[in-house]
């Protein structure tokens, strides 16, 4: 292994030793709060400090109880589906419009001022109302997750339509394409690395989001099922659950990212 290779593996063990470290210090500090061994035998199973034999989320993610009782596993499956039904719609409604907001003047003066209204809402301002309107669990979080995530896909498609070089559109209008033939072999290859960053940055938020709206609809999904465990005073499956949204998240724009730089031209040069 070469010197970078060694600098990407220990230093983040170095501050994962530091974060252990402090975590172990805020324990000791605050009465009941968990602490990194209790919290490892709550994960995987083992006897904790009090004595008391556990079995561990992570040891059975998949056992399935009842429709309600369910594996962390599953937890985060049904909460999955939710974010890439949203995040579909997003995309495909996102990227047309991006592209008609690059392409004209007069669409993007149009929409400019609404997306910059819409673009800052959080998504908990939007729950309320649309759980009013669908009544519904799954529709709800899907269409917060929609209206949520769609505007880093506009914004980066738009960009990636205004970084077309004059040179290609004038080779357009010499060929006569058609508008449809100029978006096709003009317009997205170049525009698709810029596509790419706002989905990925979409996906990124619509994870984020689907956490926050599963607390306060309910039902099956990991943020319920975060906000459960408080319910039941279990910090410990706090932290866990913490833990497994974030490498869920990591995973997802690891994914994102291979599938953008596959479809980069610039990389492939």
């Amino acid at each position: 292994m070469n010197k970078e290779t060694l600098k990407k593996i220990f230093l983040p063990l170095i501050v994962l030793v530091i974060i252990v470290q402090v975590w172990s210090g805020i324990a000791s500090m605050i009465m009941g709060f968990p602490t990194p061994s209790d919290t490892y035998v709550y994960a995987f199973g083992g006897t904790t400090s009090d004595g008391e034999v556990l079995k561990g989320v992570l040891s059975d993610p998949f056992f399935v109880e009842n429709q309600d009782v369910k594996g962390i596993f599953w937890q985060v499956w049904e909460s999955l589906k939710r974010v890439f039904g949203g995040f579909a719609l997003a995309v495909l409604v996102g990227v047309p419009i991006g592209l008609m907001v690059g392409m004209s003047k007069n669409i993007q003066y149009a929409l400019d001022p609404f997306i910059q209204i819409f673009k800052p809402v959080s998504p908990l301002a939007w729950l309320p109302l649309l759980l009013f309107a669908f009544k519904d669990i799954d529709n709800t979080a899907m269409s917060t997750i929609f209206i949520t995530s769609i505007w880093p896909i506009i914004i980066n498609t738009a960009l990636g339509v205004k970084s077309v070089s004059e040179d290609y559109l004038n080779v357009a209008k010499v060929l006569r394409f058609s508008a449809i033939e100029k978006v096709f072999q003009i317009i997205l290859p170049v525009a698709v690395p810029y596509i790419f960053t706002g989905m990925r940055l979409s996906l990124g938020i619509a994870w984020l989001v689907i956490v926050a709206a599963e607390m306060l609809t309910g039902g099956i999904g990991i943020g319920f099922w975060i906000w459960d465990e408080y319910n039941n005073l279990a910090y410990h499956n706090i932290i866990i659950g913490i833990v497994v949204v974030g490498l869920v998240g990591f995973i997802l724009d690891v994914f994102m990212g291979k599938i953008a730089d596959y479809f980069d031209y610039r990389k492939k040069m």
